[in-house]
Formats: C-alpha cells, structure tokens, sequence
C-alpha cells in the first residue's frame, strides 16, 4: 500500500499543531472534550458524519491528527469510547433516530461513553456473557455485572452487551443495548484499584437498569459487537506506537546512565536495537492494515500480538537496566496516594496487563488459525 502523505496534508498537519499549540489541555476531561469538539477535532473520518457534527477527512489526514495529538502530548481522551467506538458503530448499524440522537453529543464532547463488554466470567470469550436484558413494554431491564470497564466512574452512557433471548447461549440470543449510567440504585460502579495504584478500570452492577434502545435489532448483538471490536485497531494503533518511542527513548537515556549494566552491555545493547527495529515494523504494519478496507480478518490480532508482547519485553528492559533501584519506592509518599511510581516503574507494571486485555494472546492466536489459516476450531 502507498501511504504518502501529500501538500494537503502537510497544510493540515499545521492547522493541527497551531491548534493544539495554543491550547491547554491540563488534565482532560469533560473541559477538554468540549473544546475539541468547539474547534471540530471530533468526528474526523466518521462516514457520513458530516450529517451528525462531524467532520469528513481523508485516512492520512485522521493519522497526521493523532500524530500531532500524541506529540504535543495533549491529555487522554476521556471521550475516547464514543468517538472511536460507539459513533462508527451507530453510523454502521443504528436507526436513523438513534444518530441523531447520540451522535451530535459525542461530537460536541458533550456526552462520555464506557462499553459494558467482559465479564469476571466472559474477558476474552465474550460469547459466554450473562447479563440479562428482559424487555418491559418498550424498554429492557438490564441485570448483571460487568468488569475491567474503562472510564465507567466518569460516564454518561454504556454500550452494553446482554443476552436478551432467554435459554439462549453462545453468541445466539445476544443484543447490544444503550443504557444511561445516571440510574441511581439500578447501577453500581466500583473502581478497581491496580499495582499501580490507579484505578482507571471499574467493576458495574446493574440491577433492573432500564433501556430503551436496542443496536441493529434484538438478538443480533453479536453481529454488532464483532463489527465494533474491529474499530478498536485503527488510527489509535499510531497514537499508541509514538507514545511507545517515548517511552523507548526513555528507557534507552537510562541504559547509557547506568553505564556497564546498561547500554554498555552487548546484550542489552541487542535488545535496545532489537525493540527499536520491531516499533518500526509495527507501524509499517498499522499504516498496511489501515489500508485493507476492513478485509483483512487476521490484521487486528496480527496487530495486537505484535504490539502486546512488545511493550511487555520493554517494561522488562526498563527494569533491567536499572537494577535494584527499580524496586526502590515510594518516593512521593503522601496519605492519599500510598505509594507512587516514576514512569518506567508504572509502565512495567502496566505492560504485565499488555498480552491479556482487549483478547488475550491465545485468542488472537486462535483467531488467525481459525479464520486467516483455515485451520479446524479449538475443541470446546
């Protein structure tokens, strides 16, 4: 594939990096989504979003946007999910009044989304969800629990995955459903606190939530789920690849600190050169996968695989190299925070999660056998 960036896009690279220069994110938040969703920078690359509060641009342009976003080193999203993942999904399968109902908030950065997926029964073979949804006139009731949910304390709505058809099992009987997060006594969002002592991730209850809007038709939630995981490895897969050559460039200024136990050791020194080659690789392979159209069944877990273990084997390096003083801490104490990490620190510990979330590595394995190879189905 030929991914060259024309004149145009450099016109729009500068566009993006005057903007964003002369902004402030802080720490994000609703502020900040509603700021980009004022100077247009939400909804670029929706089909047909210019009928929504989008705004239409080509591919190469969506990838200079998350370039310059990740190099200004501008806040996470917290409007993330809805942009990414729930506004492409609508505009694929949702009803006309559902569009217009929900996409111009997300593109206002008006409205937060989290996506009610894995369950502490059902992470990576999400076929096997059991939260319920039974309809009560018009609407669902909605009972279950579901965990590892992104930004879910902050949230307005959430996508959801239920078995709507009772007696029903595997990927049949399934729905995807909209449920609003403002149910008091109907919904429970409890943060889980991780190693790194943050807790970006959440555990839902629900206990007869109501909704009152159903994706693609009852029943055809597994459809609707599979297309939305998908949009999961697109233009983002960059933003994720600058912010590891940060994080390699960081770990690359310690090695030559530490001197004989870092950069002055052969074999450190051939697995510094060796994650450089392989970072370069993934985005040869990212811009590559962008450009199948979607047609490429094995290009997401091909993507995730290689990205997965990566990020991984650098959190190792970083300890590596630094010997015993990785271990060292806190060095920020405070009641608050019981112990705090330097980056190197939090990202080796967050990069242990790195092969398990977002389908582990043997799921992907198996869905490139299954899917790309041909080979016969892992027996159940």
């Amino acid at each position: 594939m030929d991914f060259g960036f024309g004149v145009g896009d450099d016109g729009f690279r500068g566009e993006a990096r005057a903007w964003l220069g002369a902004r402030d994110g802080g720490d994000g938040g609703r502020a900040w989504e509603r700021e980009l969703g004022g100077g247009g920078w939400i909804g670029l690359g929706w089909q047909d979003g210019g009928a929504y509060g989008g705004r239409r641009v080509s591919l190469t342009r969506q990838v200079v946007w998350a370039e310059e976003y990740a190099r200004a080193r501008a806040p996470g999203r917290a409007g993330h999910i809805g942009e990414n993942l729930l506004a492409p999904t609508l505009i694929a399968h949702g009803s006309e009044e559902q569009k217009q109902r929900f996409l111009p908030a997300v593109a206002r950065g008006e409205e937060l989304w989290c996506q009610g997926y894995s369950e502490p029964g059902a992470g990576s073979d999400l076929a096997s969800v059991r939260t319920a949804a039974v309809r009560d006139g018009r609407a669902y009731r909605v009972t279950g629990q579901k965990i590892w949910t992104s930004l879910a304390q902050d949230a307005d709505w959430c996508f959801v995955l239920a078995r709507t058809g009772a007696g029903t099992v595997r990927h049949h009987g399934l729905s995807f459903l909209l449920v609003p997060m403002d149910q008091p006594g109907r919904i429970d969002v409890r943060p889980i606190r991780q190693m790194t002592g943050t807790s970006e991730f959440n555990e839902v209850f629900f206990d007869g939530a109501v909704a009152r809007d159903v994706v693609g038709g009852e029943g055809h939630g597994w459809r609707v789920a599979m297309g939305l995981l998908a949009l999961e490895r697109g233009v983002s897969t960059l933003v994720q690849q600058i912010g590891f050559a940060r994080e390699l460039e960081e770990v690359v200024r310690v090695a030559l600190a530490e001197g004989e136990r870092g950069a002055g050791d052969p074999v450190v020194r051939g697995r510094l050169v060796r994650l450089w080659a392989e970072l370069h690789v993934m985005r040869a392979n990212a811009l590559r996968t962008l450009g199948t159209s979607g047609d490429d069944p094995g290009g997401p877990s091909v993507a995730k695989l290689l990205w997965g273990g990566w990020h991984r084997r650098l959190g190792e390096l970083a300890v590596q190299v630094r010997g015993a003083a990785a271990a060292v801490g806190p060095y920020d104490w405070d009641e608050e925070r019981p112990y705090a990490l330097d980056p190197l620190q939090r990202m080796f510990l967050f990069s242990r999660a790195d092969t398990i979330y977002g389908g582990s590595d043997e799921i992907q394995r198996n869905i490139i056998a299954e899917r790309v190879l041909g080979l016969p189905r892992e027996p159940r």
